[in-house]
């Protein structure tokens, strides 16, 4: 990869030929779905298929060209990740790290620091993600820590939802620096005897995402790669939501794949039906029409959501203190807008298939309940009800919406 960070201009990823980045990427996500089905009966984690991604360079898409990526768009970035959700839903979301941190670096002013990181994600380096804390923590406080220790920098701590870190080189850990008690981004490689990733995730759906505990205990860090949270991309919330965003609408575009061959192939009718065979029953085809009408407007609004995010991206580098600001504001909304409504749609698209069926539909070995089940779980990630108050202030008051928040615990109700 040639070095152009002597040209002063900014270096964007505007977006590509999307067909022809994704031509690249199917023949891999056909054999990723091969085996979704087996993975979720299994519970086993997806390496094999994580590998062929990275070997694909897939964890490079948004890299600009010019660095040896794809350079695609935002909104090319969530399509062709509603694309790999189709394949198998917890691939998005155990990438859901990798590509924040991608985001973070996209955002970064032009060195040599930043230079390496391109070279490492078009390497297929990935990422997974450390950021929640483990145990009695109120809310706002960071327990886990970056010290210097005999002369090198180390972490210490334990996190929980380290989506994707089982399956990554790196992971993105979010500290409390000491001693100037300055939150951080700590960088650490994962083949180190000082991290330890467990696959304890116990949730109903998303079984593969890798989404356990990680614990370091003494995890080395380069100075270099700690990084001051102050100076994280700050449409990052948006950008978190909008894979989830991707994977739900992903899991909607398998559901219809499944109820329409389930459908097709069925031979049972009911005697009070509608015709001869399912397939050609007017009430069993509305159902079907209903879902993919659904799963049409989710990945429609899924699209659309990162457009501001893809805007708040370029006015970073615009010079325009108020147009990135004004672009951040409606990357946050416009996520928000996304997720109210994506998940109404594939939640009831994945309750809905199962009118086109009868009790057969329910069978443990068709599984078909996975789709509901995996995005119940995404969309329970960040509270809807919370995203839905925001938005109604803004609409009323024009009330800024929160960029970042935290989970932790309350103070005991008397």
């Amino acid at each position: 990869m040639t070095s152009v960070i002597e040209n002063d201009a900014p270096i964007l990823s505007r977006g590509a030929d999307y067909e022809q980045v994704a031509s690249r990427f199917r023949p891999i996500f056909e054999r990723i779905a091969e085996g979704t089905l087996e993975r979720e009966r299994t519970r086993t984690l997806p390496h094999e298929p994580i590998s062929w991604l990275k070997q694909a360079g897939f964890g490079a898409v948004r890299v600009p060209v010019e660095y040896g990526g794809a350079g695609l768009s935002l909104s090319q970035l969530v399509q062709l990740l509603i694309e790999l959700g189709e394949a198998d839903s917890a691939l998005p979301q155990a990438l859901r790290g990798h590509f924040a941190f991608v985001e973070d670096r996209l955002n970064a002013p032009n060195s040599k620091g930043r230079e390496t990181w391109f070279r490492r994600f078009v390497d297929g380096e990935i990422f997974g993600n450390a950021w929640t804390e483990v145990g009695d923590v109120a809310i706002g406080d960071v327990i886990t820590r970056v010290s210097h220790d005999g002369g090198r920098w180390v972490v210490n701590g334990k996190k929980f939802y380290t989506t994707g870190s089982i399956f990554a080189d790196w992971i993105d850990v979010y500290a409390r620096r000491d001693p100037d008690g300055a939150d951080v981004i700590a960088a650490v490689r994962t083949r180190q005897s000082g991290v330890t990733t467990t696959d304890d995730w116990d949730g109903f759906g998303q079984r593969t995402t890798g989404s356990g505990t990680t614990v370091f205990e003494g995890a080395h860090v380069d100075e270099e790669n700690i990084i001051d949270f102050s100076t994280r991309f700050k449409y990052q919330t948006a950008f978190y939501q909008l894979v989830l965003l991707a994977t739900m609408t992903g899991a909607g575009r398998a559901a219809l794949r499944d109820i329409s061959r389930e459908v097709r192939e069925r031979r049972r009718i009911y005697s009070h039906g509608n015709a001869s065979s399912a397939a050609q029953d007017a009430q069993v085809q509305q159902v079907v029409g209903q879902v993919g009408a659904r799963v049409f407007a989710a990945e429609a609004a899924a699209v659309r959501a990162a457009h501001a995010s893809q805007w708040a991206y370029e006015a970073r580098f615009s010079g325009d203190e108020e147009q990135e600001r004004e672009a951040n504001i409606a990357a946050e909304l416009d996520s928000a807008r996304g997720q109210i409504a994506v998940a109404a749609l594939v939640l009831q698209a994945t309750t809905d298939l199962f009118n086109a069926l009868g009790a057969s539909g329910t069978s443990e070995s068709r599984a078909l309940d996975r789709h509901w089940r995996n995005v119940r779980t995404v969309a329970s990630h960040n509270p809807i009800i919370y995203k839905e108050r925001i938005l109604g202030a803004w609409e009323i008051n024009r009330t800024e919406p929160p960029y970042v928040w935290q989970i932790g615990n309350g103070k005991a109700s008397s």
